[in-house]
């Protein structure tokens, strides 16, 4: 299993962005409920949490590079890097995005943030400080506009715009990453306007059940279990954990 420092001698960070508020895209109604869930969850595992909302693709980016280069991962055992947005299929919108159609037809999502950049921030060349560590990245977001079954979108009500990632692995570049994503390739993800995504508080709740004894990948197992025959179904891609991860809040 992966080391886990006790509390005294460790500083977990966790890196939190959510746009909510679009310039044409449309508002993530529910998405300040998924802001209070993850901050909760991940301050009660012990992590420092770093939050961000409405920013452009470009400024997203610039939050990851400098979140990747603080000194405190050298004291850290892990970290979490939590997306939410509109998205497509392995992109994260900005909230200057668009879509636009060109003349000769290509359809093309400007203000966007691509996955691999996330990856690429904090692998082991750009982020030498997190290296051998477990690097957690969840994103709520949908990944095309095809309904897993079929009552409201990450919108509100059927499809909205959000996404997550493809699958290009690095050979030790990029190891002990491990990525969460709220649905599977190019289908809508959901959530509640009042309560917020259905993502989000299925992990939450799986997470405070079992983080003081079951390892990650165990814990989001569960989680995919509780959306059988369900609209949606969240995956787990790019895992190149080599051990188990306990996130052990109590230790």
């Amino acid at each position: 299993m992966y080391n886990v420092k006790p509390r005294g001698h460790r500083k977990r960070l966790a890196l939190m962005i959510c746009n909510m508020r679009f310039s044409i895209l449309s508002e993530r109604h529910g998405a300040d409920c998924d802001i209070i869930a993850m901050r909760n969850l991940l301050e009660g595992l012990g992590y420092e949490v770093h939050a961000h909302t409405n920013l452009t693709a470009e400024v997203m980016l610039e939050k990851m590079k400098q979140f990747a280069s603080r000194d405190e991962h050298s004291d850290s055992d892990s970290t979490f890097i939590v997306l939410m947005s509109h998205g497509e299929r392995d992109i994260v919108c900005g909230i200057n995005s668009e879509n636009i159609t060109h003349p000769d037809g290509k359809e093309e999502t400007t203000d966007i943030l691509k996955i691999d950049d996330i990856f690429s921030t904090f692998n082991n060349k750009n982020c030498a400080k997190l290296r051998g560590k477990p690097k957690v990245i969840l994103i709520q977001a949908c990944r095309g506009k095809e309904a897993g079954r079929v009552l409201a979108s990450d919108s509100t009500q059927k499809v909205d715009k959000e996404k997550l990632e493809s699958d290009l692995l690095y050979i030790q570049k990029e190891t002990d990453f491990i990525c969460f994503c709220s649905t599977t390739p190019d289908t809508v993800s959901y959530r509640d306007p009042k309560k917020g995504s259905l993502f989000i508080l299925s992990l939450m709740e799986s997470i405070k059940k079992h983080a003081h004894c079951s390892p990650l990948e165990d814990i989001f197992r569960e989680v995919k279990s509780s959306f059988q025959g369900k609209l949606q179904m969240p995956t787990s891609e790019r895992n190149t954990l080599t051990k188990k991860f306990y996130l052990l809040p109590g230790y």
